[in-house]
C-alpha cells in the first residue's frame, strides 16, 4: 500500500498550518492583532522561515491571515469550518505545542464495553479496530491513546496504512468527517500499556479523557480514551 504509506503523515508545513489554526481559533491571536514577526515565529516553533512562510500562504489563502507590506501579517478572522486538530485538547504548560502522533499499534478486536459506547450493547459479536498510539506536542510526549472505530470501514488495516491524524485518514479513506464530540475528563488510573509508552510507574494516577466522536453522517463514528501526563501537558477548551 505505498500510496497510503505516503499520506501517513501531514508536511511540516501542514503541521505548522494546522497549529496555528487551531491557535487562532483558540484565541490567542484575535482579529486585527499583528503576529509575532517570521523570525521570532519560526523561532518559536522551531522551524525554518522557509516552511513558515508556506504555512502562513495556506492560512492567508484559506482568509484567516493578512500580509501587510512593510507592517507584518495580522489576523484577519477567526477560522469557519474544521481544521485537523480543530477538536484537540490538549496543550503543553505553558501553551501550544506542534501536535504530533506516533501510531504503536492495530488490532480487529470485539468489546461489549466498547460497543456500548457506539450503542450497539446489543451486538457482542461487532467488531472494531483498536488504534494505540503515542502524542506529542513538539517533541514531549504527553498522553497514551486508544481510539475505536467500526470495523465496518477497513478489511485490513496496519500501522504502516494510518495517517498520523486520524481525522484526515477518516475523511480520505472512509469518507466522512468529524464534526463535533463529547468529552469526559477526569483522572484515571492509566493501564500498564500506558505507562510504558509515557514512561511512568506502574500504577500511575494520570488526567483521562474519553470522547465520543460523531460524523456527519450522524452517528458515533469514533470512541477514545486518552491518559494525559499532568505534569507535561494540560486539557483546554476555551469557548466563544
Amino acid at each position: 500500500m505505498s500510496s497510503s504509506k505516503k499520506k501517513t503523515r501531514l508536511p511540516l508545513y501542514v503541521q505548522v498550518s494546522e497549529l496555528l489554526h487551531r491557535e487562532i481559533a483558540a484565541g490567542q491571536w484575535v482579529p486585527g492583532e499583528r503576529l509575532p514577526t517570521e523570525s521570532q515565529l519560526a523561532q518559536d516553533l522551531d522551524v525554518a522561515v522557509g516552511t513558515l512562510r508556506k504555512a502562513l500562504t495556506v492560512l492567508e489563502e484559506d482568509g484567516l491571515l493578512e500580509r501587510r507590506q512593510g507592517s507584518g501579517t495580522y489576523v484577519r478572522k477567526p477560522p469557519e469550518g474544521g481544521a485537523v486538530y480543530q477538536f484537540f485538547r490538549l496543550e503543553l504548560l505553558n501553551g501550544g505545542g506542534m501536535p504530533r502522533a506516533v501510531t504503536q499499534s492495530v488490532a480487529l478486536l470485539k468489546s461489549t464495553d466498547v460497543a456500548k459506547q457506539f450503542g450497539k450493547a446489543g451486538n457482542p459479536d461487532k467488531q472494531y479496530w483498536r488504534i494505540r498510539r503515542l502524542r506529542y506536542l513538539n517533541q514531549t510526549p504527553v498522553a497514551a491513546e486508544e481510539i475505536w472505530f467500526d470495523g465496518r470501514h477497513a478489511e485490513q488495516l496496519s500501522v504502516e496504512d494510518m495517517h498520523e491524524s486520524l481525522y484526515v485518514h477518516y475523511r480520505e479513506e472512509f469518507d466522512f468527517w468529524m464534526t463535533h464530540v463529547t468529552d469526559e475528563v477526569s483522572c484515571q488510573e492509566a493501564p500498564e500499556w500506558a505507562c510504558q509508552l509515557l514512561n511512568t510507574p506502574v500504577p500511575t494516577t494520570l488526567g483521562w479523557i474519553s470522547r465520543q466522536a460523531w460524523a456527519n453522517n450522524g452517528r458515533i463514528e469514533e470512541y477514545s480514551q486518552t491518559w494525559f501526563d499532568p505534569l507535561q501537558s494540560r486539557y483546554v477548551a476555551r469557548l466563544s
